[in-house]
């Protein structure tokens, strides 16, 4: 049974390392019958959360940008994935910003189950991708049905398209390709 799949990429910059990840990961879960949807956050309005929790009482957030329709999409999404830069070994400041403004689907009949976390760094020791993997499950914890169901790095790339012969492309593909 084919699964409602939704990437989102957070980086701001063209033809990044880490969409790149999210591309493969798309395309691999398109490879086992999977409805995907790949949402860019590069030219997207997302303001920073105001804290007034009026989304507990009404599922939606009063700020009116575009994060109102891509958290439709993830409260429908059987599985999520997040493509990110890694900066400072964190997440991106406008993946943080949408976890944030996420906060709307707390309340409803979320979709979503698992999750995954696909990050690209210039750094490549070991351990670069944990505050984001942190900070993921953080969002997570918040959702007890959903899970971290997996996580790939690619590290030692920092110019865009500098990913192309990575092993982490075959890794991203071969996870997106597992949903099923």
């Amino acid at each position: 049974m084919s699964k409602k799949v939704l990437i989102l990429s957070t980086s701001l910059r063209n033809k990044s390392n880490s969409q790149t990840l999210a591309e493969a990961f798309a395309e691999g879960a398109l490879a086992a019958g999977n409805q995907v949807e790949l949402v860019s956050l590069k030219d997207k309005s997302i303001a920073f959360c105001k804290g007034c929790l009026a989304c507990q009482k009404t599922g939606k957030c009063v700020i009116q940008d575009d994060a109102l329709a891509i958290t439709e999409k993830m409260k429908d999404a059987q599985a999520i994935a997040w493509a990110t830069p890694i900066y400072y070994y964190e997440m991106s400041g406008q993946m943080k910003t949408l976890i944030d403004r996420a906060n709307s689907l707390y309340p409803t009949d979320y979709a979503f189950r698992d999750i995954y976390l696909l990050s690209a760094a210039a750094e490549e020791e070991e351990g670069v991708d944990e505050g984001a993997i942190h900070g993921l499950n953080g969002w997570i914890a918040c959702y007890e049905r959903a899970r971290l169901a997996g996580t790939v790095f690619a590290g030692g790339v920092n110019e865009a398209g500098e990913i192309r012969e990575h092993p982490a492309i075959k890794k991203a593909f071969e996870m997106g390709k597992s949903i099923s």
